[in-house]
């Protein structure tokens, strides 16, 4: 079999990158790894921190990409709520991903046990929320990256294991 190619959307979540008082760094670190991984093509959006928003950005990129990653909004902060909007659009949960990424992140900081993010999938699409900061977008995402196309993969209806 050929190499699949995945369609990605990278949401950033954050209050002062929507309103264009931060650049999007995170969501920059994103889009480099993915596309490395030969994720094409990318789009990107940026949410401000409201549940409401969220949720409807992220199944409008669930309609439309096999992956979803989102940066921001997984801490303990009262305005963090991605976890909240993303358990609420999600069919199965799949709670390994966000282990291994709390578990890598763990290898450089013990902050990394803060981070509430979870993972899932909606119809087809695999769902992951990421920290908000570039250097834990970097480590969470590369302890999971090798998994990606394997879920993918799966939830396209591939199953065979070979």
């Amino acid at each position: 079999m050929g190499e699949l190619r995945f369609s990605a959307v990278v949401l950033t979540i954050s209050d002062s990158a929507a309103e264009g008082r931060r650049d999007d760094t995170s969501g920059d670190a994103i889009e480099q790894l993915l596309e490395r991984k030969g994720f094409t093509p990318i789009r990107r959006a940026v949410v401000p921190d409201e549940r409401e928003d969220i949720e409807r950005a992220l199944i409008e990129a669930c309609s439309s990409a096999q992956l979803v990653v989102t940066s921001g909004g997984t801490g303990l902060g009262p305005r963090d709520v991605t976890p909240e909007a993303t358990k609420a659009i999600l069919d199965r949960e799949a709670p390994g991903i966000a282990e291994v990424m709390r578990a890598g992140g763990l290898l450089h900081t013990p902050l990394a046990a803060l981070s509430r993010g979870v993972a899932g999938a909606r119809g087809g699409s695999l769902v992951i929320n990421l920290p908000g900061s570039e250097q834990a977008v970097r480590e969470s995402l590369e302890a999971v990256i090798g998994l990606i196309p394997h879920a993918l993969e799966t939830l396209s209806g591939h199953t065979s294991h070979g």
